[in-house]
């Protein structure tokens, strides 16, 4: 197959290409940047604001896997933009070249609209997926860890310090971003996804934000002194870093409301089914091999 992919420059996005490449499919992918040749990759300059682009991005493939889009944002504005708007682009390029198979790759957090301008902006995204005439399959990831990625490392980086702040004792889910790249392309390849909507994670449902702090720790053998905070320090925090860096705060107060919601587990319904897919990582291996990953990268030290 030929796979269209958005996002492919990031964290899962690169996973993705990898997988597909693997799996003998041929790859078309957007990027802003100029980037270095890669076989079996044909990169294709545009962004999701630009039709044309988007539509050349989609010419000769045989599925898109729309995985671009913002996890942080300013104001509403940005959210709209890049997982309204953006998806409802991608969505007309897809019609007007006449590509029918389209992976959406949402969020856990679409299960919970009304929770944060992100969490509303994600699931209104799904809604133009599952209007649109396309064939398309929806995957919500829970909070995907793994080598490369730049979200999650500082808690690794506070974990080896051993001392983390952490929200609360909020119940969350994880997958490792190769079994979720995995499964991406599976959808590509089985017509059988098509019409679904999975929650995949890695088959764990007693995940905490300080059980994961923790499990941190010991991979980095230290014990880990972990700081609950309540929503009002949480909401505090996120004002403090907007006064210090504006616009380029990562805690913003949307983003601090959705670390607060007390529960991110997926739905076990909604679990891929075990003849598709079933994760092939254990998360304390993963969580070793990510921090492995950040030491040879010079990004922790050992």
């Amino acid at each position: 197959m030929k796979l269209g992919i958005t996002g492919g420059t990031g964290f899962v996005g690169r996973a993705t290409i990898a997988k597909a490449l693997a799996a003998g499919h041929g790859v078309r992918a957007l990027t802003r940047r100029p980037q270095s040749a890669q076989n079996g990759v044909e990169w294709i300059a545009g962004s999701l604001d630009n039709l044309a682009s988007l539509a050349d991005l989609c010419a000769g493939t045989d599925a898109i896997i729309h995985i671009a889009g913002v996890v942080n944002a300013p104001d509403k504005a940005g959210f709209t933009a890049g997982n309204i708007t953006g998806t409802q682009v991608m969505i007309a390029a897809a019609q007007v070249v006449g590509v029918k198979r389209f992976i959406h790759v949402s969020s856990i957090a679409a299960t919970k609209p009304d929770c944060s301008d992100y969490c509303w902006s994600k699931a209104q995204g799904e809604g133009a997926v599952m209007a649109s005439s396309l064939d398309w399959t929806v995957v919500r990831p829970p909070g995907v860890y793994g080598p490369d990625d730049t979200e999650m490392f500082d808690l690794y980086r506070l974990a080896q310090r051993g001392i983390a702040l952490v929200p609360g004792q909020g119940r969350i889910a994880l997958v490792h971003v190769d079994d979720l790249a995995r499964l991406l392309v599976m959808c590509a390849e089985a017509p059988e996804t098509i019409g679904q909507i999975y929650e995949p994670d890695d088959g764990r449902d007693d995940w905490t934000h300080t059980g994961y702090v923790r499990a941190i720790g010991l991979a980095s053998g230290k014990t880990v002194r972990v700081l609950a905070l309540p929503r009002a320090a949480l909401m505090l925090g996120a004002d403090l870093d907007r006064l210090m860096r504006g616009a380029d705060a990562k805690l913003t107060p949307d983003r601090a409301r959705y670390l607060a919601q007390p529960d991110w587990r997926v739905d076990p319904a909604k679990r891929p089914p075990a003849t598709l897919w079933q994760p092939e990582i254990d998360t304390i291996q993963g969580i070793a091999q990510t921090r492995a990953a950040y030491i040879a990268k010079g990004w922790l030290k050992p």
